[in-house]
Parts: structure tokens; sequence; C-alpha cells
């Protein structure tokens, strides 16, 4: 359904978006996950053409978006964060006003405005004005909407900020139901969204994408990022433990007069370190009265790819992923 190859985006000298390439299978549910500022939503404008791009490409159901942007965009249902609506038109009105504007006829608005009513479960609010809607019936309005000219590509951007946990819940449901029917393209920086919606998921930081596959995909890609958390009584321990070759990263925090806690990531692919850090801890004649492993877990793995992005490291592909892993398996090397 979705085709990108070196899809970049520039604004000035700022690189928004670097180099892009991936495949959206049809009838999929797809995630771009990434913190604020991570280009998903730039990516999103880039897709649907809305913003043309400084190099590479990308296509929708087999057309280009640059050329085609006009039968693209037919393909297309698009929902922002906000939802742009029409708060004094009640609920029907709006939805007859939108699939006026996508050329529907008289007998076709009927069937799509009913289709988009029991899809998005707002049967009992079709006749409220919109005002008077909750932040989560405005949200399904908004997804009826773009779902009048039944696209075969939803794209979905940020759409449960603001919404309570019950109301998340209720549109997670409503996602769910409308895939295999249609591709969905969803973006959010919220993980746990990520985890229970999609069946695979993009994770972008710093404009490149830094690993992409499915759920179980990366949670195995998850277990190579390992924490361990330190709770000693000498602010020494910091520099004891971060010298340590293996270690990546040290954290630290001051928890009372005595105690600090230290939040040490490793390096992929290493060994458990909980002997090396206990060693260290020795040498500076530490009291330890805490040291455990973490277990790892997707945000572990995001959070490690999103700390990856400020340094100059090239993006991570399936491809590539998959040659470190064979070579690892091969050879023992990490």
């Amino acid at each position: 359904m979705i085709v990108a190859q070196n899809l970049t985006k520039r604004f000035g000298r700022h690189l928004a978006v670097d180099s892009l390439n991936f495949e959206i299978t049809r009838g999929h549910v797809v995630g771009i996950l990434g913190p604020n500022g991570a280009g998903k939503s730039t990516t999103l404008r880039m897709i649907t053409g809305f913003l043309p791009p400084s190099a590479g490409s990308v296509q929708v159901d087999g057309l280009d978006v640059s050329r085609h942007w006009k039968a693209v965009r037919q393909r297309i249902g698009f929902l922002a964060e906000s939802a742009p609506l029409y708060s004094e038109m009640r609920v029907s009105e709006y939805l007859t006003f939108r699939s006026r504007l996508f050329g529907l006829s008289r007998s076709e608005r009927h069937k799509a405005i009913d289709r988009a009513i029991a899809q998005c479960q707002i049967l009992e609010v079709r006749r409220r004005p919109i005002n008077q809607l909750s932040k989560g019936y405005r949200q399904r309005v908004g997804l009826a909407a773009t779902l009048l000219h039944d696209p075969p590509l939803l794209i979905l951007d940020e759409p449960t900020v603001g919404l309570d946990p019950s109301q998340i819940r209720e549109f997670r449901s409503l996602i769910r139901n409308l895939a295999g029917s249609h591709t969905i393209l969803l973006s959010t920086h919220i993980l746990p969204e990520v985890e229970l919606t999609c069946d695979r998921v993009i994770l972008i930081a710093g404009g490149r994408i830094r690993g992409q596959g499915t759920i179980s995909e990366l949670q195995q890609q998850a277990s190579s990022v390992s924490r361990y958390v330190v709770e000693t009584d000498t602010a020494k321990a910091e520099r004891a433990v971060a010298s340590i070759p293996a270690v990546a990263q040290v954290q630290a925090k001051r928890l009372d007069s005595t105690w600090y806690r230290l939040t040490v990531t490793a390096k992929c692919e290493q060994d458990d370190l909980r002997e090396s850090i206990s060693r260290a801890l020795s040498e500076v004649k530490s009291i330890t009265r805490e040291l455990h492993r973490q277990s790892p877990t997707l945000e572990h793995l995001f959070v490690h790819m999103v700390e990856g992005s400020e340094t100059s490291e090239p993006p991570k592909t399936p491809e590539t992923l998959q040659k470190t892993a064979s070579k690892n398996g091969q050879d023992g090397s990490s």
C-alpha cells in the first residue's frame, strides 16, 4: 500500500526527515513511533501529498504521490490530531457536508453516512451538535468523516491525544475493527498504543528510522538492551561503574543523605554485567544494598534508540539488523 524510498524533507538547513525507506502491506495496522519532533507528522504529510519531499519518493497504492497526488488523496482518509470539525453543526449535517466534498451522489451519501456511523458507533449522537460531544465522540466523528469515501488507506496522526483511558480503549477497539478492510498508518509517541494496536512498528528518532518490524521482532531486539539498578552509599560508584568497557551509560540519582541510585545501561549484545558491576563497587569500598537486572522491554529498546539518535550512527533497517544478528550468531561477536 505504501512504499517510501529515500524519503527526505528539509526546511532550510534543518533536516527533518532523513532518507526513510519502508514498505507497508495492505490490511495491516502499522505504527510510526517516535518522540515529539522526530519527523512523524512531516512523514505523514509527504505520504498524503500535502508536503513535497526534498528528495526520494513515496508511492501509495502503486501511484507516485508527487505525480498523481489527486488520485492518491482519493485513496486516503486522514485524521489529524485535532479533527477539523464544525462545532455548530449536528453530526449528521457535518457528515453530509463532508460526503459532498468527496463528490458522492445523494444515494451514495446516505449509504456512506450510515456505514460510517455504524463503524464508529456514533448512532446515538448523530442528531446532536458537535460542540455538545465529549472529546472521545468528537474523535469518532472525525474518524467517521475520513471513512465516507471508503478509502483503502487510513492515516491517523496522534488520534488518542487528550482522551481519557476509557476513551482510548474504545478508540483502540475501533481501529482494530477497521483493520483488514483498511490499511491503517498510526502516528504516535505513546508506546502502549503501538503495543496494543499495531501489527508492525517503525521507530523514528532524529528524522531517521532506528528500527522496524513486528512487535515480537522488536521485543527480541529489546532483549539485547540490558539495564541494571544499583543502590550504593558512595558517589564514587558512578565513575567506577561507568569505567566498565561494556557499560554504555550510567545515570545517578541521590536518594537521601546516604544512598545513591544508579541506572546502568549496557552496550548491545553484552553478557550479564552484575559480576563486573559488583567488582567495580568493591574497588571503591561501596556498601551495596541493591543490584538487579531489569527485564528488557520494548520501552527499553525505544529509549535506547532515541538516545542513539544523537549520534552519527546510520539508521537501522531490517536488513542491517538481520545481518548483525546472523553475524553474531555465527562468530559469537558482540
